[in-house]
């Protein structure tokens, strides 16, 4: 596998950064996004990127786990599911602080951060 580019990132956000410029906080990672009716109605006519998170939210799952099933940088997940959210194609559901705390919910989260490839395309094994 060649491996990831810096510059990709930068392309596939048009530059823009998760919580850039102070205007909004990053979603956090442990936030849940599924693919609503109409974005997958949708699903055929998206390109690249959007077509596989779209796609990969069939059933609920954390910003870390999109991630890291599709081997993107979570900033690059947050602001493209933004994207999609903003145009009605995913619904994100943001846990309440309280859930925050859940050790279960902090494990999936940590497991899917664990599983995102580095620069070089290697997975961490601890």
């Amino acid at each position: 596998m060649a491996p990831a580019s810096a510059v990709r990132p930068f392309l596939l956000t048009s530059g823009r950064v998760a919580g850039g410029a102070g205007l909004v906080r990053p979603i956090p990672v442990e936030t849940q996004v599924v693919a609503t009716e109409d974005g997958l109605a949708a699903l055929d006519s998206f390109a690249f990127e959007h077509r596989d998170i779209v796609g990969a939210c069939r059933t609920p799952q954390s910003l870390a786990e999109v991630a890291a099933k599709l081997r993107l940088h979570l900033n690059v997940i947050r602001v493209l599911a933004d994207d999609l959210r903003a145009d009605g194609q995913l619904t994100l559901y943001i846990p309440g602080a309280e859930s925050a705390r859940d050790v279960s919910v902090l494990r999936r989260v940590i497991d899917g951060l664990r599983a995102v490839p580095d620069s070089r395309g290697l997975v961490r094994d601890s």
